[in-house]
Order: C-alpha cells, then sequence, then structure tokens
C-alpha cells in the first residue's frame, strides 16, 4: 500500500462513520414521527385495526418487493427462520395492536415516553433465561418505576387503562425481540424483518376479520396517515437502521432511543398542542436514564441492542 493509499484509509474510516451518523439521526427521525402520528388519526376518528392494516400491509409489500430486488434468495426461508420469525411477528403484532388502542387513550407524548422503558422490559425477559441480575438492574428498574410513577400517578388525568394497553404491548414486543435474539441471530436482517412484518399483517388481519372484515373506510386524512405511517415510519425507518447498523453498529444505534423520544415529545408540543408538566418532565427524564442504562447494559448481554428495530412503533 502506497503513503497516499494509507493516508487514505482514516479519511474513508472517518467518512463512514460520519455518514453512519447522519443515516441514524435520519432513522430516528423517521421513527419519532410515528406515535404523534398515530395519535393525531385515532382522535381524529380513524379505525385503529384498519389503520394498523394499512401501515403493516403496505410496509410488507414495499419490503417483500425491495428484498426481490436486492436478493430474491432471501424470500426463501428455512423451516427454523420461518417458524420462530412468524411467532416473533404474531406477537409484535398483538402489542402494536396494543400500543395503538393505549395511544388511542393516552397523550402521545406520554406514550412515547412509556415506551422508552422497552430496554428495561428486555433485560427482565433475559433474566428469565440465566442472563446475570445485578443490583444496577434493580437501581435502572427503581429508576424506571419512579419515572412512570411520576409520569402518570400524581396528576390523576392520566388513562391507567391505556397505560395498561402501553404496559402490555411492551412485554409483547420485548418476548418477540427475545425470540429473535435467541434463535435467529445468524440470519439475514432484511429476511427476518420480512417475515415478521408478513406475520404483524397476519395477526392484524385477523383481528379484522373478527370485527367484521369491511372494506377500510379511513377517509383522506386516515389514509395520508396510513401511507405516512407504512411508507416513512416502518418501511424506509428500517431500511435507513440497517444501513446505520453497518456503519456505526448496533450498539451506538441504540444510544439514540432517547433522542427519538425527545423528538416524539416534540413533534407532539408542536403539532399537537401536548404539554407535560414539571413533574411529568422529571419523570420522564427518569425514564430515559433508565432506558440509557440499560441499553449499555444490552451491550454487553447476550440481547444485543441493534435488534431494538423490531420494537419500533
Amino acid at each position: 500500500m502506497s503513503v497516499e493509499q494509507a493516508a487514505t484509509v482514516p479519511v474513508a474510516a472517518k467518512s463512514r462513520v460520519w455518514m453512519g451518523w447522519a443515516i441514524a439521526l435520519t432513522a430516528s427521525v423517521t421513527f419519532s414521527v410515528a406515535t404523534p402520528l398515530i395519535r393525531a388519526a385515532l382522535t381524529a376518528g380513524v379505525n385503529s385495526t384498519q389503520l394498523l392494516m394499512v401501515r403493516m400491509g403496505l410496509a410488507t409489500v414495499l419490503m417483500g418487493i425491495t428484498i426481490g430486488i436486492m436478493d430474491r434468495r432471501l424470500l426463501r426461508a428455512d423451516p427454523r427462520c420461518l417458524r420462530i420469525s412468524l411467532l416473533a411477528g404474531a406477537c409484535n403484532g398483538v402489542g402494536m395492536l396494543f400500543y395503538f388502542w393505549g395511544v388511542a387513550r393516552l397523550e402521545a407524548s406520554v406514550a412515547a415516553m412509556l415506551i422508552t422503558v422497552s430496554p428495561l422490559v428486555v433485560l427482565s425477559i433475559l433474566a428469565l433465561r440465566g442472563e446475570r441480575v445485578t443490583y444496577r438492574h434493580a437501581v435502572r428498574l427503581a429508576l424506571a418505576l419512579g419515572g412512570v410513577y411520576l409520569l402518570i400517578g400524581p396528576s390523576g388525568t392520566v388513562d391507567l387503562i391505556g397505560v395498561a394497553w402501553i404496559v402490555a404491548s411492551l412485554l409483547l414486543f420485548g418476548i418477540q425481540l427475545a425470540l429473535l435474539q435467541w434463535y435467529l441471530m445468524g440470519y439475514d436482517a432484511r429476511q427476518v424483518t420480512f417475515y415478521v412484518l408478513l406475520a404483524m399483517t397476519a395477526a392484524v388481519l385477523v383481528l379484522w376479520g373478527m370485527e367484521g372484515a369491511t372494506w377500510p373506510s379511513l377517509g383522506l386524512y386516515g389514509w395520508l396517515a396510513g401511507f405516512v405511517l407504512a411508507f416513512f415510519s416502518t418501511y424506509i425507518s428500517r431500511l435507513l437502521l440497517f444501513a446505520a447498523v453497518s456503519r456505526i453498529g448496533g450498539g451506538q444505534m441504540a444510544m439514540l432511543s432517547p433522542v427519538e423520544t425527545l423528538l416524539a415529545v416534540l413533534w407532539s408540543a408542536l403539532f399537537l398542542s401536548e404539554r407535560l408538566t414539571l413533574v411529568q418532565w422529571a419523570g420522564g427524564v427518569l425514564i430515559l436514564v433508565s432506558a440509557v442504562l440499560a441499553i449499555q447494559r444490552l451491550s454487553i448481554a447476550r440481547l444485543r441492542p441493534r435488534w431494538r428495530l423490531w420494537a419500533k412503533s
């Protein structure tokens, strides 16, 4: 290697890292608009099941077409990959329905803060399979529970049924994330994504059938919201996430989770006129600190944070 070539290696590596961070931040922005947009659509009277069906169905088709163009071999999965991906996707699909129901009853900023507890839930699930539990986990748990109390408790105005739906969705998100990490780490993330999305769509279609299987009557606003959620907050966001992880690593990407939450709160304030009280902000800060500490632990646990994409709303 010549001197000139050697000199260009650090420059190229640095450029790759900067590009990775730029892509990662863009992915966080696309993820962050989901909760406020869901809240706006649901409060406008859009049916939650139909909205989620449009979102997941369109995103699945787009992802399938993209994989078919990039490497159609990924559309064929072995029985193990197919079985576990579909099981995890079914959990995620039901969890997503619960999340929509929770957002319908809560302000978007509160829901976004609550979903940040996800890494801590994953760590707790890991403990059931032998991951070592330390006193630091108790500290993280105490911070999160204290933050949740300040966020939803003292004011007495937060819908507890909505909180229960969000908590149920977090448990299901954590279970499907653990399944993917325990059994499918050796598979291509794009392949797993496609089959997870497929199972999520199937789960929503089952509920749609139970509700009467009427053709979606979302109106112009509902269809627009469904398209934005499918294209930007599901399809594009995941493609950006893949690109970012390949450049800066999953651990670094996961550290942007609090940024995503704060952006969601910002969009809620700007476009939905939502306001958190000082006590609620204090609770949100405790939750964010707990999330950061949990993510740091995930970086050395058997469940790597790069797969947090499966828990995205």
